[in-house]
């Protein structure tokens, strides 16, 4: 994917695959999917249920391996492996950074071989790289997996089944902050779940009481809770308003808004209504039976649909007027209508105005006299 200047990638999806089942029942579930996530914004994966969304954003959590491709978090590759080679190049490059490090640090070493804290800032250096370059291999260290795991969060669909019903919501929010010491003493803790629980619009009494005593509009807030008192970085939320009743929605869509102004979250969202993603997304990624078809900035994409897939999921999105609603012609997508043959090669191109449309060379220049009104 053709990276922004001045714009950090924080997240790269690079030719992943994820597959189930062996043998006959081999199923590939995501197929060659490519995409890159930038510090601060929020990218929607949208598409009908079955076709890989959710697989995906689990792989990013890693819960789903991935069966050829990988993902990198920031320098890390935090899922899957690089290819040999690919592996080659990078691991000359971090070959050079050892030897920088060290050519840095020895005569300053040299010149005082008793400092402790210089051999240690030293050797903290080249074992952060070493490190990396296991990642490289798809070996994660032990403390890289715990470090993904604070930083990198899930919001769940099903604010029912990702509560643990027999444990107040003060263990249920804390569990992290246990699980990595992410407090000096009690009353830190206390202070944090206290504030997080405020925060998400809940009150501090309502720490001492258990999931079934609340909504399901409150139990979502209480998973983003859980979340965010990590002070993670990224954040996949998997369709975290759909479960919800429609006037809860928006309250829950803000306080994503509101999270990543006060603390510059990032946001894989995934969701299979295009009318919820645009008031939320800064661009959105859309995703039919495991393969990416289109992306787009969020304004673009709704101004300017290409891919016919798209363009029935539009199609889909309720009209506020009733007349209008019962008049509309909804758009079908056929499948079959794209099956490609072995000499088509259709591929994922950007045709400008950072709009990528999926398709053969006959269609992707005419998306293209479509998209500049020829």
């Amino acid at each position: 994917m053709e990276k922004k200047e001045n714009r950090e990638v924080i997240l790269s999806l690079n030719h992943i695959d994820i597959t189930f089942g062996k043998g006959r029942k081999l199923f590939k579930a995501v197929s060659d999917v490519s995409f890159d996530i930038y510090k601060g914004e929020t990218v929607s994966l949208v598409g009908e249920s079955g076709s890989g969304k959710t697989t995906i954003g689990r792989a990013v959590v890693r819960i789903n391996p991935l069966s050829a491709g990988y993902i990198k978090f920031k320098d890390d590759i935090i899922n899957g492996k690089l290819p040999p080679e690919e592996f080659e190049a990078y691991k000359a490059k971090i070959d050079e950074k050892i030897k920088a490090v060290n050519e840095e640090y020895e005569p300053k070493i040299a010149a005082d071989p008793n400092n402790k804290e210089l051999i240690k800032e030293k050797n903290n250096q080249i074992k952060l790289l070493e490190e990396t370059l296991s990642c490289a291999k798809g070996k994660i260290p032990y403390q890289k997996r715990r470090e993904y795991i604070r930083k990198i969060q899930m919001v769940f669909q099903d604010p029912t089944a990702s509560l643990n019903e027999r444990t107040t919501i003060d263990y249920i929010v804390s569990e992290g902050l246990n699980a990595f010491h992410l407090y000096k003493d009690e009353r830190e803790r206390v202070e944090k779940v206290e504030k997080i629980i405020q925060d998400v619009g809940l009150l501090p009494e309502h720490l001492t009481r258990y999931p079934h005593e609340f909504s399901g509009g409150q139990r979502q807030r209480i998973g983003l809770a859980r979340s965010i008192v990590m002070e993670p970085e990224f954040i996949v939320a998997d369709e975290p308003i759909s479960a919800l009743d429609v006037s809860i929605r928006a309250q829950v869509l803000n306080l994503l808004k509101k999270f990543q102004n006060e603390r510059g979250l990032t946001y894989l969202f995934i969701a299979h209504d295009l009318s919820i993603v645009r008031f939320i997304s800064d661009r959105i990624v859309v995703i039919h039976l495991g393969k990416i078809v289109e992306i787009a900035e969020t304004e673009e994409l709704f101004n300017y649909p290409l891919h016919p897939y798209t363009k029935s999921l539009m199609s889909a999105i309720p009209i506020p007027d009733p007349i209008l609603e019962k008049s509309k012609t909804l758009i079908t997508y056929d499948a079959k209508d794209h099956k490609y043959g072995p000499e088509e090669n259709p591929q994922l191109v950007d045709i400008g105005h950072g709009h990528f449309v999926y398709g053969n060379e006959a269609e992707i220049a005419n998306y293209k006299k479509i998209r500049e009104g020829k």
